[in-house]
């Protein structure tokens, strides 16, 4: 920002022009060339009417001249590389390193945000897909809250609907009265296991009716299986008295299990929202939709959307029997937010695979008379990938959530005794150590990819003490802590007089420490936790090198311990911090 201030200051002194802050880019210099910050100045040969490398100097002599914290500048072609005087990031770090919440920006009286994540179903256990979805919206939220702005964290079950009665179907028929007591399965994996079944014994009826001839559509319609599940559905909606104690009783245990898997993840919600309890709401907007002329009913009785004009096509809203698909619970879901919290942005944590799902639901809100359908924000992120192919829920091909989390916890058990640096732990200390890497090497590992991208998830490389991996940020944190003990068994140390210089190295760590505000807020505005990870990456690096290369305790002169030591503390505390927004604990010992 003072580099900002001091070029919009000399544009205006020097061509007599009014210009912004946008007009000024600004960019860290590369190592190759000599200087701090480098700025473009081609975007004000309009104002300088002259080339790019002579408005380049009169910029620099001017700066030179008439701000004090720039050392010197140099041009390459038309960039103008700027130096920083040391004096200027001691007094920087001198006027940071006590603060708290260092970095974070000021609560603002503004409307909410409100953030939807995980959505699972509850016909099937939560797994690596519904991990990323997690820990994606779930920092994503503490990253806003950081910029200031008041958060909502909602969830949404998908309770109800057609995948929901194929379990309970499954499991009427063939469960036998099995528990999660009597199978010692987790409510959620046993009415996963039913699911499964479902789709088995379905494409084995299907097989069937194809080996007489039939065409596989077809088949899919003569199938009795799927009748059945379509008619229990069907007396879902009518409140038939059986099929919802059946539907309680196993949603029930549904629930259970993924309340250990979320306290596991250490995720949480202010609200959660269920289908069966917004659909009608939907229904009700499909209702107008249809007495207003803006959808239409095909001959079978189905209600339909048309949203050609937007290239979308037409979109189902209501099957022929009445009953309602994921996008009028959306609907419903949708209006009751906006009347509940009258939010600034409703964000929808979500696969890019529902890209259209989301564009349909705005377009259909908007031409319903709901204006501030422009507030909804479909969060859209890549797949995880596995080295096996993608997963597939009906077939029981998925990467369990609570397997996934259990091998992440053998494998950190597994590193960390080959390290062999836990022997005075006790077994307490040592248990809560291997969960705490497992979990930080399991969400640094999925944070760090920028959310649009698709990733391969490889636990065995999550799970390295060196690289960009989770355990290497929480070992120099451990680092750290351990230096500050040592130190503090000696004397306690403030700067309230400092006067060393410091090591270019120093330099190096000062400017990335304060650059960590700005990355903050642009993680806030691009709704990208990667951006916090890679920054704390970044930062242990430069530090362990710092760490290897300069003595700290036993360095000469109190004042360059001191400074030395308070250094450490500041990288730890932005350690702590940055680890922090990503859902991460960092242990004081390793």
């Amino acid at each position: 920002m003072d580099i900002e201030n001091t070029f919009i200051e000399a544009i205006e002194q020097l061509y007599q022009r009014k210009i912004v802050a946008n007009d000024v880019f600004i960019q860290k210099t590369r190592k190759d060339f000599v200087g701090d910050f480098t700025v473009n100045v081609y975007a004000f040969i309009k104002y300088s009417k002259k080339p790019p490398e002579k408005t380049a100097k009169e910029i620099g002599e001017y700066l030179k001249e008439n701000v004090d914290f720039i050392e010197s500048y140099n041009i390459i072609k038309g960039f103008l590389n700027i130096e920083i005087k040391i004096q200027y990031w001691i007094k920087y770090f001198n006027d940071n390193y006590k603060k708290q919440n260092f970095g974070f920006g000021k609560s603002k009286d503004e409307k909410p945000v409100v953030i939807e994540y995980s959505s699972p179903n509850t016909n099937k256990p939560l797994h690596l897909g519904h991990i990323r979805n997690n820990l994606i919206g779930w920092s994503i939220a503490q990253i806003l809250e950081a910029n200031g702005k008041k958060v909502n964290k909602v969830n949404l079950v998908n309770d109800r609907g057609i995948h929901i009665c194929k379990s309970m179907l499954a499991w009427e028929r063939w469960g036998k009265g099995e528990t999660p007591a009597t199978s010692n399965m987790k409510g959620d994996h046993l009415v996963g296991k039913y699911y499964v079944l479902f789709d088995k014994l379905f494409k084995q009826e299907i097989q069937e009716i194809v080996s007489t001839g039939t065409l596989e559509e077809v088949a899919e319609k003569k199938s009795t299986l799927l009748k059945d599940a379509q008619e229990m559905l069907r007396e879902w909606e009518a409140g038939d008295k059986y099929t919802l104690k059946l539907w309680k009783k196993l949603n029930k245990w549904v629930y259970e299990g993924f309340d250990v898997t979320y306290k596991k993840l250490g995720i949480d919600f202010d609200k959660t929202y269920y289908e069966s309890e917004t659909y009608l709401e939907g229904k009700k907007i499909v209702e107008k939709g249809l007495k207003d002329g803006y959808l239409y009913k095909k001959e079978d009785n189905s209600t339909w959307v048309d949203v050609s004009s937007g290239k979308l096509g037409e979109k189902l809203l209501l099957r022929a029997d009445g009953t309602s698909v994921y996008i009028t619970q959306d609907l419903g879901t949708a209006k009751i937010r906006h009347d509940l919290y009258d939010p600034q942005k409703l964000i929808y944590v979500v696969g890019n695979e529902q890209n259209y799902h989301f564009d349909v639901l705005k377009i259909v809100l908007r031409n319903l008379g709901f204006d501030w359908s422009e507030k909804i924000y479909h969060l859209s992120y890549g797949m995880v990938e596995l080295p096996h192919g993608k997963m597939k829920s009906r077939e029981g091909k998925v990467v369990d959530a609570d397997d996934l989390i259990e091998e992440m916890y053998q494998t950190a058990k597994s590193k960390s005794s080959e390290l062999g640096k836990i022997k005075e732990f006790s077994d307490e200390e040592t248990e809560n150590l291997y969960r705490t890497l497992s979990i930080g090497a399991l969400k640094y590992f999925i944070l760090k990819v920028d959310p649009q991208k698709n990733m391969l998830f490889n636990p065995e490389e999550s799970i390295d003490f060196n690289g960009n991996t989770g355990p290497f940020i929480q070992y120099t944190y451990a680092r750290i802590q351990s230096l500050l003990k040592k130190a503090s068994e000696r004397n306690t140390f403030d700067l309230s007089n400092l006067k060393t210089s410091i090591l270019p190295k120093e330099k190096e760590i000062i400017k990335l420490i304060s650059n960590y505000p700005v990355i903050i807020k642009e993680a806030g505005e691009k709704y990208s936790p990667a951006l916090i990870a890679n920054y704390v990456y970044d930062l242990a690096k430069e530090y362990n090198q710092y760490y290897h290369d300069t003595p700290v305790l036993k360095a000469k002169g109190k004042d360059t311990i001191e400074f030395r030591l308070c250094l450490s503390q500041f990288v730890g505390n932005i350690i702590k911090s940055s680890m922090g927004l990503l859902g991460i604990d960092v242990p004081s010992r390793m």
